[in-house]
């Protein structure tokens, strides 16, 4: 078996190391030579059930080694696996493993209700190794060649309905190959967090066995983070991980070493924040942090970038330079290239390129597209549908998404150049920029995380100091953090809950109508991060918490001279209710 295809990357591997382990789950170690043992059982099971080169086959089992030796077993077969994540609702479970086209299921015993409904067949791993009357039906791995289909994954369908993606034995191995990523050894030990789903798991699997590492399948980040996350990197040995940028950008926040332990941390999926690098860097962490870029259709990452500290004193990291092999074509929107500083939609061309959505081939038409490269040959390419600007070194920065601009007051403003300007600012920690209204009446909404407590008036101050009056968000609505999804991206449909919830707020906002009143809803407003509030509002509702009402109790009692019990401050927490509580107060003599 050659090394195009990541079963010959694995027998490799398995010659050179067949007693070093290659996977762990906490329960059991498998080494190299007892998971090549077990998947090939695991194909024997499936080419005895029919399963061929080309077919798909799901995969809805629990985060373990035995997922290891289930696709495994699948490419052996000839197969390409179709994962799904345990933890998804049974919606887009069923939809995944429909439109997945999964000829059989392998999945846990327990689980055989769950998908009674579905026409595919749930077999376990348990069954598929048993020895049929027959005997066992030898893998076909030698009928798989690098253009044979391997995976099929998902978009998250967060502009509509998911599409499968179908990636070929070559997108896979240009992945765990390319020079122009840190390279594992045999001695690494790799972190497994992410999502099967997620295409954060090529590195986990395919990179660390074409290393001969092992992979070690961790508890989920919430758990990690419970029990000490940085003590868990050294329990566990973790020397590598690829992780995604929003549990980075959380995590560090809350322990700036939690990574110090690992000698290579990549991360991608979405804006890595220079704050969220300088926590890092300025820590015990002396490894090598790399931002990678890449949609799932291009196999994992196209672009990398080593980040330094000055990059985390910028305002801006850059997702890098194109990895060897991969073209970069920045092109307007007549599709010629833009020159170095201008912006321009990134399409990519190279081996990571996904042979397409399945069974749409329209779609896929659209969406991957052939152009003429430099040598006047045509090359194959993925219109990605972001913005980006080559900068004079041929490092790439990301700008945003070509369906997120829109016109304010006649001014096309792309949301993530505001972003950008806000995160200008120091205490700004991270931030999302929506838009919000009608065409008529379009405004800018910053959803922000900041460090301390500035007020939503001094983050506009701000703003307007250093954008045009056009690109300044009418509002700010400041969050402990900005959503994420099981993957690691922003939340979008959380996102939008808030904004729904801001303008609800807005609709139904009662000003103050008293000094009182209007004292509190100042002094709210600085506490919370909350602006435009309302006399009919309440403070816990507006995300208060007990600190913040001690703090407010002892402002009003330094400010209005005002000393009220706390106990009748939490028993009026609509502001209307305490003002009327404290106007009372001082016709009474000043106590309550």
């Amino acid at each position: 078996m050659v090394d195009d295809t990541v079963l010959g990357l694995f027998e490799r591997s398995v010659r050179e190391h067949p007693d070093r382990p290659a996977v762990s789950d906490g329960g059991r170690r498998l080494t190299y030579a007892e998971l090549d043992r077990e998947s090939d059982a695991a194909a024997s099971g499936l080419r005895a059930r029919g399963v061929g080169v080309e077919d798909r086959i799901g995969l809805y089992v629990e985060r373990s080694a035995d997922l290891f030796v289930a696709i495994l077993g699948i490419l052996k077969a000839g197969a390409a696996y179709v994962a799904v994540d345990s933890r998804y609702p049974d919606g887009r479970r069923d939809l995944m493993l429909r439109a997945g086209g999964a000829k059989l299921i392998i999945g846990e015993p327990a689980w055989r209700d769950r998908l009674a409904h579905l026409a595919a067949e749930l077999v376990t791993l348990a069954e598929l190794s048993e020895v049929s009357p027959a005997g066992p039906a030898g893998p076909v791995a030698a009928a798989v060649e690098p253009d044979t289909a391997a995976s099929v994954l998902f978009t998250s369908g967060s502009s509509g309905e998911p599409k499968a993606i179908v990636l070929e034995h070559r997108n896979l191995v240009s992945f765990a190959l390319n020079p122009g990523l840190p390279r594992l050894t045999s001695a690494d030990r790799s972190g497994q967090i992410s999502s099967v789903s997620f295409d954060a798991f090529h590195f986990e699997i395919w990179t660390t066995l074409a290393a001969g590492a092992e992979a070690v399948v961790l508890p989920p980040v919430p758990e990690l983070l419970a029990a000490d996350f940085q003590r868990q990197m050294k329990r566990y040995g973790i020397t590598a991980m690829l992780v995604p940028t929003m549990v980075v950008n959380h995590v560090v926040r809350e322990d700036r070493d939690a990574f110090a332990s690992l000698r290579i941390l990549q991360v991608g999926g979405d804006v890595l924040q220079p704050s969220a690098c300088r926590d890092l860097l300025g820590g015990r962490f002396a490894g090598e942090l790399y931002n990678l870029y890449g949609p799932a259709e291009i196999t994992t990452a196209c672009t990398a970038y080593r980040v330094t500290m000055a990059d985390a004193e910028s305002d801006l990291v850059p997702i890098g330079a194109p990895l060897p092999g991969v073209s970069a074509h920045v092109l307007s929107p007549q599709l010629r290239e833009v020159g170095d500083g201008e912006t321009g939609e990134l399409f990519i061309g190279g081996p990571g390129v996904a042979r397409g959505y399945q069974d749409q081939p329209e779609l896929t038409d659209e969406r991957f597209r052939t152009l003429t490269g430099d040598d006047g040959r045509p090359v194959r390419v993925y219109r990605t549908g972001d913005l980006v600007r080559r900068r004079d070194d041929g490092a790439l920065e990301f700008i945003g998404r070509v369906d997120d601009q829109v016109k304010i007051r006649g001014y096309r403003v792309e949301p993530g150049e505001v972003e950008r300007g806000l995160r200008r600012q120091r205490q700004v920690l991270d931030a999302v920029v929506l838009p919000d209204g009608t065409a008529d009446d379009r405004r800018l909404i910053a959803v922000v995380v900041v460090d301390g407590t500035p007020g939503v008036a001094e983050l506009r101050a701000q703003a307007a100091r250093d954008l045009p009056d056009f690109m300044v968000p009418s509002h700010f609505i400041v969050v402990p953090q900005i959503p994420a999804t099981e993957h690691g991206k922003r939340d979008t449909a959380a996102l939008r809950e808030l904004l729904d919830a801001h303008r609800l707020r807005r609709e139904s906002h009662l000003p103050p109508g008293t000094e009182t009143e209007r004292y509190l809803v100042e002094l709210w407003e600085r506490l919370l991060g909350v602006e435009n509030i309302g006399r009919n509002e309440n403070f816990f509702a507006l995300g208060g918490h007990s600190l913040q009402a001690f703090q407010m109790h002892r402002r009003i009692s330094r400010d209005l001279g005002v000393k009220l019990p706390f106990q009748a401050l939490l028993a009026n927490t609509v502001l209307a209710d305490l003002a009327g509580l404290i106007d009372q107060s001082v016709a009474g003599g000043g106590a309550a």
